[in-house]
């Protein structure tokens, strides 16, 4: 996220249905946002959160220093995992080339070839020189055999000079199982570029970088994208908007889909998310406001969007929050 400064800081269906016949629909989406969230107690607060289960224990891995790790059997129940982040220091390579900065942003965990890949971003508030890392290990269980953080180096990097920003990343594994890296925020976009099978960094085989979706209002603000493949689509999730300014925040998740993985995405009213498109599906409401930088979490048939947004109760903290996603008869996901 382009806004991220100091990430770390930071009724029922009848009574909903009934207010629709005083109330506009996007009061009634709000109202039904809040219905369906899970009760997350204990380390609820998280910045750019991503999780994974492994086995019969989740994982919460979000923005902050070296990389913060949290637990829970339920995904309700959270606390901190041992150990408590990825790193105990950013690597000595992310000191050289992104000096004085401590925090860690906007982790991507997935499992791939029998090991978890842990994509990570540092970058200088506001500009775009910006690393992109990759760290593997063979179990997210401590006390497993084979546990252990190996930081595998740079992935991508963007200074000055580029129109991109290499932060925010995500790993998606297209339909013939070929894995690739989505990443952007602001500038020019959302990027994606082909990953190599077998290292996870980028394809020297392919080096085109491809340009998935932008922005002209608003100082170009899309970011955060996670991407999925379901049902013979591959659907974008990407966040509209500005986090990081507390219960002032307007941080929102937008989607789009396509048949190739490749592009183009276009939203639900057939808009290209290169040109702005991209239909919403997280709203604010009287106690939540920003919900964005969303992953989505595959269990049991259900998926579950995972974002943070910032409590006005509770001066503007950053706060995770999980809900299921609900398909429409078209393929398109809603809260």
């Amino acid at each position: 996220m382009n806004e991220r400064l100091s990430r770390r800081r930071f009724i029922k269906q009848g009574l909903i249905a009934g207010a629709g016949l005083s109330l506009g629909l996007h009061t009634v989406l709000e109202a039904q946002a809040m219905d369906s969230h899970l009760e997350i107690s204990g380390g609820k607060r998280v910045h750019d959160p991503v999780i994974i289960k492994e086995k019969d224990s989740y994982y919460l891995f979000c923005t902050g220093p070296g990389i913060p790790v949290r637990k829970s059997a339920d995904l309700m129940n959270w606390q901190l995992a041992f150990p408590a982040s990825v790193f105990a220091k950013p690597p000595a390579w992310v000191a050289e080339k992104i000096p004085n900065q401590q925090d860690v942003w906007a982790p991507d965990i997935s499992y791939y070839n029998g090991k978890y890949y842990l994509y990570y971003s540092v970058s200088s508030f506001g500009k775009n020189t910006s690393v992109i890392g990759l760290a593997t290990n063979k179990t997210l269980d401590n006390k497993a055999e084979g546990f252990g953080w190996v930081d595998e180096g740079l992935v991508i990097e963007s200074v000055s000079s580029n129109n991109y920003n290499c932060i925010d990343p995500n790993m998606i594994v297209d339909a013939q199982g070929q894995p690739w890296l989505v990443f952007g925020s602001f500038w020019s976009g959302i990027k994606m570029h082909k990953l190599d099978p077998e290292t996870g960094k980028l394809s020297t085989e392919d080096t085109e970088l491809y340009s998935l979706a932008s922005r002209t209002v608003n100082y170009g603000a899309v970011e955060a994208p996670f991407m999925i493949y379901k049902d013979g689509y591959y659907y974008l999730f990407v966040s509209f908007d500005f986090c990081c300014r507390g219960a002032d925040s307007t941080y929102q998740v937008r989607v789009g889909r396509s048949e190739m993985i490749t592009g183009p995405f276009v939203d639900q009213e057939g808009k290209d998310l290169l040109k702005g498109g991209g239909t919403q599906v997280t709203f604010p409401n009287e106690t939540y406001k920003g919900p964005g930088h969303n992953a989505i979490l595959l269990e049991d048939g259900i998926y579950y969007i995972v974002y943070h947004a910032y409590n006005a109760d509770n001066n503007g903290v950053s706060e995770l929050r999980i809900a299921p996603l609900s398909w429409d008869s078209d393929g398109w996901p809603h809260l």
